[in-house]
This record gives structure tokens, C-alpha cells and sequence, in this order.
């Protein structure tokens, strides 16, 4: 679950900072390990195109890019975060040639990516757009680097605005994270703002059509694990 590009800057980078230590320990646990899948779903969603680029935006601590180099061999993966910590606990997992190779961590911001003009085959992200408020803006720089025809593929939570599970997941997210991430990462206001994101991001009708707004074309989305997450996609006009 990326930390990249949030709104609110040095204050939010901070405490994902904060939280790094147990942050694989708590995504696993919190989705009983059901993330690994959904990561792997994203994964071959992706296409490295003509590029042979796959940009991994909101790397966080490298699971996606992990994922993508596990479904793409062959691919070269910019592994992009705004949290140096984070990066640093997640290089920790490339320990291998083929691994140092094709995955580069990378510090840089969703807003304002590191990377060329049309540079890339498609680009990811896990779990980060909830935290940009300025959406559309994001979703624009995703156009400017993807190639012709590229695909952006962004994996997220559910809205929380929506009743799923009969709204036990909105039970979950108001009184089970929050107290996890309070007890575990001993970080209460961390995992409340986490939620609190969840709760305000937008369904997934809403999303494609702020991607739509930004230019995408041929835009989809396919719901994960009851809707608790959704993945989307869009394709920069060719």
C-alpha cells in the first residue's frame, strides 16, 4: 500500500515514515494475506509495451514491483515513492542480480514523476490515489509518460461510502484498523487517517470518470474480494 503523493506533503510523508517498520506486517495481517493476490492481479494487468517499461508509482516498500517483475521477466521497473524509508525497507527484498537489475527504487512524486515524456508501457499504482487530492492532476502526469497507447493500472480500496459486507467493512474501518494500527504500529492517528481516506475516496464509477476528465480512453474497472478493493484502468489515446 503505496505512500506516494500525498496531499499534506511533509506532515503525511512523515508518518508513513513512522509506520514503515510494520507496514508488510500490517497489510498482510489486515487482509488475512489476501493482498498478495490482489497485487498480482494488478501485476498482469500491466504491459510493458514497446518501452519495456513498467513504472511502479506509490512503490512504497517494492511488493508490486516485485509482483510485476514475477509476471514480467523481462521488464524494467522504476520503483517510484516519496518516503525514503519506505524505499530503504523495501530494497532489502532485492537480493538477487535479476532483481537489482530490472527494479530501481527511485524518491519522486506522483504529481511531478521523475520520468521522460512517453517513456513507459504502463504504469502502477497500489493503493496511493485515495491519498492525492488533486486526482485529476495525477492522472495527467500519468498520461505524459506513458506511451502512446499505454495503460495506467491502479489498484484501491473500495469506497467507504459504499455498504459492503452489509457494512461491516465500514465497521472495520472506523474501529478495527484504527485500534490494530494502534496496538501493532503503537500509531493510532496513522491508521485513522488511513481509514479516513478510505471512507472519503469515491466509487468506482466516479473514479473512471475523473480519469475520463484527465483523457484516458477505454476505461475499466473490475471489483476484488466482495468490492473491498477495485482495480482500475485507462489507456492514453494512441
Amino acid at each position: 500500500m503505496g505512500s506516494q503523493g500525498v496531499t499534506g506533503g511533509n506532515a503525511v510523508g512523515s508518518m508513513f515514515g513512522r509506520i514503515a517498520g510494520v507496514y508488510d506486517f500490517l497489510n498482510h495481517f489486515l487482509s488475512l494475506g489476501i493482498d498478495r493476490n490482489w497485487r498480482r492481479e494488478l501485476a498482469l494487468l500491466a504491459c510493458p509495451g514497446q518501452s519495456g517499461i513498467i513504472a511502479d508509482v506509490a512503490s512504497g516498500t517494492l511488493d508490486v514491483a516485485l509482483a510485476l517483475l514475477n509476471a514480467h521477466p523481462d521488464a524494467t521497473i522504476p520503483a517510484i515513492d516519496f518516503c525514503p524509508r519506505m524505499l530503504h525497507i523495501g530494497q532489502k527484498k532485492i537480493n538477487t542480480p535479476q532483481k537489482r537489475q530490472r527494479i530501481l527504487p527511485c524518491a519522486g512524486d506522483a504529481l511531478g514523476l521523475p520520468l521522460s515524456d512517453s517513456c513507459v508501457g504502463s504504469l502502477t499504482m497500489a493503493f496511493g490515489i485515495r491519498n492525492i487530492r488533486e486526482r485529476v492532476t495525477a492522472f495527467k502526469e500519468m498520461l505524459r509518460v506513458l506511451e502512446p497507447g499505454g495503460k495506467a493500472c491502479i489498484l484501491e480500496f473500495g469506497s467507504g461510502q459504499e455498504k459492503i459486507w452489509g457494512g461491516l467493512y465500514n465497521l472495520y474501518l472506523e474501529r478495527i484498523l484504527p485500534a490494530v494500527g494502534a496496538l501493532v504500529a503503537r500509531d493510532a492517528a496513522a491508521y485513522s487517517y488511513l481509514a479516513a481516506t478510505i471512507r472519503a475516496f469515491p466509487a468506482a464509477e466516479a473514479l473512471a470518470c475523473e480519469m475520463e476528465v484527465a483523457g484516458f480512453e477505454n476505461i475499466g474497472y473490475r471489483k476484488l474480494t466482495s468490492g473491498i478493493v477495485c482495480l482500475h484502468w485507462g489507456f492514453k489515446p494512441s
